[in-house]
């Protein structure tokens, strides 16, 4: 006997339970039918079932089946036009994901025939291949969307207070001694006691997630038995990566992700995910049928004018054509479902460049996609964090993301990096760097807090390696060390790679102080990398995107060098939350405010004179000192009242031998105290001694303005 089938709604789209079925909605503006098929939960390469979704409104084809639960496992059949030179790649003979499943179940199998040609076909993807993928495709699985939130509530950290902290779920929790062992690598372990303390100890105000949208490992990753660690892969845009469940039954890692969320919310910790909106896990023209591309091909990728072949910003085979209504639609349905279902706090988007190209391919900082953002109830109060680049013609867009994006800083990042390991005529890139990078937002009106300041990320040599190793050493990724970035910006501080030498470990170890410091003392809103605080290595890896292993994982085992390195990162982190004047919402003006003892922001020589317009394009200039005014602070507090903070004083030096600074005179009545300096991970809070103070090589320290108390 058939399934009773009712017509059902053309909203909301995917398989939504509610309480006595199911109704299915899928677009396609090319399908002339679509079948749902449901597999056997015991088998799930077993087809038990199939039905028609008999209506279609405005291209939805959508269907109500009476008595269907949650849990039931299911996929999508796509009759139409199988045209690839039309952009048209419709093949009922493969399964596919739904776009708008809430979780999903089993992996991408490639023995399978997934790929809708034949592979080794003369005429590759214009041939059709007619064997059934189900056996090889991951299975969607109907959700239900209750869950107990308890009191949960979001943090809601401003921007100005925000410290990120980008983290891998799998890899953060895998070697933590703390974490009991069957929740190592998993949503649930992330939300574990012993990690959450670290993080609150630690300062940071939020976690960012690398992807845990529902991704697949890639085929040549599997053929030599490694796989996407990183997660930058995505197949499905709502299911949370089933991998990084505790327990393996379909739409598990739904409840076990909203479980992880509400405790770090009642840790006071926002969760912000890492999301793949600008390209999917199904290639380019050769590529699997998976999911979309089987689905509506056209609407959904950007395509060449040949139809057959795709646009790849991205490098990575295919591009999201975010301009077209229905694939911009995709991406605010989840990113909604993710805020208002999920309860995340906020969105880094990988490769957002792709996301504001319109018409012919051009960037367009006014692109449909950012005024739908904007303008949307829901998502216009979350954090929204481009990265501001991709690979295509005018794809570097720091500093053009309007209006309410902040952005990856990749320009305060080399700045920084070149300037610590000793490069010239890099005084005036630092002075933007250190106070907001008003050359790159000020012009827009934008405010600092459009910065995301970063030294080092998930992709590119960790913090230690970037002191470590002058050339990157990616031979475990099979690849004969071609890939990755060639450019780092990284010095080995005189040796390749580990050693024993005293003093190499020394400069290494003051080289991470610099520029750990450099980042919390600088305007804008910093970032770091899990394990960076601790000393993480990759041993001179830097795309270890294919390593899901100790390579990858964070080593909680700390020796005292990294014990006092993890100490030195949360001193400076708190130190940040203490001071007013580091969390500065508008630009500085170099002059005094309101009735301010000191100008806001006043740059010195060593010498104790302030500096001139010459002195900023001399090219061997790397003794630096600014000063920031406490108490010229212009934007008042969540009250409305004026915000005094202390006056601090900060000394760079990146020359390899020792410079003597004449402090500038503390206001009146007080005097400069040492808060910290990093020749010495122990050294301050203390006095200091004289009207001058000499910086060894290579290093910073701070002062703070304090009464001068005196018998």
């Amino acid at each position: 006997m058939s399934r009773e089938v009712w017509p059902g709604k053309p909203w909301p789209r995917g398989a939504t339970f509610d309480g006595s079925g199911v109704n299915f909605a899928v677009y396609s503006q090319v399908a002339t039918r679509v079948e749902v098929c449901l597999f056997d939960p015991a088998d799930p390469t077993r087809e038990i079932e199939r039905f028609d979704l008999p209506e279609s409104t405005d291209f939805v084809h959508h269907g109500y089946v009476p008595g269907l639960e949650p849990g039931t496992l299911y996929g999508l059949r796509v009759h139409g036009p199988y045209e690839p030179a039309k952009g048209h790649r419709c093949n009922p003979h493969k399964l596919l994901v739904d776009p708008y499943a809430k979780a999903l179940y089993g992996d991408v199998d490639w023995r399978q025939p997934v790929f809708g040609y034949p592979l080794g076909h003369a005429q590759q993807d214009l041939a059709r291949d007619e064997r059934d993928s189900a056996a090889g495709v991951p299975k969607s699985v109907v959700v239900s969307d209750f869950f107990d939130w308890g009191n949960d509530r979001r943090p809601d950290i401003s921007w100005r207070k925000t410290v990120l902290y980008e983290a891998h779920v799998r890899g953060l929790t895998m070697r933590h001694p703390g974490v009991p062992e069957h929740l190592r690598g998993t949503y649930a372990g992330l939300a574990c006691p012993p990690v959450i303390e670290h993080l609150q100890k630690l300062g940071v105000t939020s976690v960012e997630l690398l992807p845990v949208h529902a991704f697949a490992d890639d085929s040549f990753l599997d053929d030599k038995q490694l796989s996407n660690f990183w997660g930058y892969n995505t197949l499905g845009y709502f299911a949370p990566e089933q991998y990084y469940a505790s327990r393996k039954t379909p739409g598990a890692a739904v409840a076990e992700f909203k479980g992880m969320v509400r405790d770090l919310h009642a840790a006071g910790i926002e969760v912000i995910l890492d999301v793949v909106y600008n390209h999917t896990c199904e290639g380019n023209h050769l590529g699997p049928t998976l999911s979309l591309k089987g689905i509506d091909n056209a609407s959904y990728y950007w395509l060449m004018p040949d139809g057959r072949h795709y646009l790849d910003f991205t490098g990575c085979g295919n591009s999201v054509n975010a301009s077209n209504p229905q694939a911009a639609r995709l991406i605010i349905d989840s990113l909604r479902y993710w805020v208002t279902e999920m309860h995340v706090d906020g969105f880094r988007f990988d490769l957002a460049t792709v996301l504001g190209r319109t018409g012919e391919g051009a960037f367009d900082h006014n692109a449909a996609l950012f005024q739908i953002l904007h303008q949307d109830p829901v998502l216009g109060r979350v954090k929204l964090i481009a990265e501001p680049w991709d690979v295509g013609l005018g794809g570097y867009q720091v500093g053009g993301f309007p209006s309410p994006w902040r952005e990856w800083n990749g320009k305060y990042r080399d700045g920084l990096r070149r300037y610590w390991k000793g490069d010239e005529n890099l005084a005036s890139e630092m002075g933007y760097r250190l106070t907001g990078n008003a050359d790159l937002y000020a012009e827009a009106r934008r405010r600092p807090q459009a910065s995301i300041n970063f030294v080092t990320a998930h992709d590119g040599f960790t913090l230690h390696d970037l002191v470590t190793y002058s050339h990157k050493h990616n031979e475990a990724n099979g690849e004969h060390n071609r890939d990755g970035a060639d450019d780092n910006q990284s010095w080995n501080c005189g040796v390749e790679g580990e050693t024993d030498n005293a003093d190499v470990i020394a400069l290494r170890e003051r080289q991470k102080r610099n520029l750990l410091a450099s980042l919390f003392l600088s305007t804008g809103i910093p970032m770091i990398v899990a394990g960076d605080e601790m000393g993480r290595t990759q041993g001179g890896n830097n795309n270890a995107y294919c390593q899901d292993n100790a390579l990858s994982w964070v080593d909680w085992n700390l020796d005292e060098r990294r014990q006092k390195l993890l100490e030195f990162t949360r001193k400076l982190i708190h130190f940040r939350h203490r001071q007013p004047v580091l969390q500065r919402r508008r630009f500085f003006k170099g002059q005094h405010l309101w009735d301010s003892e000191h100008k806001d922001l006043t740059w010195f020589r060593p010498d104790g004179t302030e500096m001139k317009a010459e002195d900023w394009e001399k090219p061997f200039v790397r003794s630096l000192a600014f000063l920031l005014g406490g108490d010229a602070i212009p934007t008042p507090d969540e009250r409305g009242q004026r915000i005094i903070g202390d006056a601090l004083l900060v000394l760079l030096n990146s020359h390899h031998e020792p410079v003597t600074y004449k402090l500038p005179p503390a206001a009146q009545g007080q005097r400069w105290e040492l808060e910290l300096c990093t020749t010495d991970d122990n050294r301050g809070p203390e006095p200091v001694k004289g009207a001058t103070f000499e910086l060894i090589g290579r290093s910073l320290a701070v002062f703070r303005q304090v009464t001068d108390v005196t018998d």
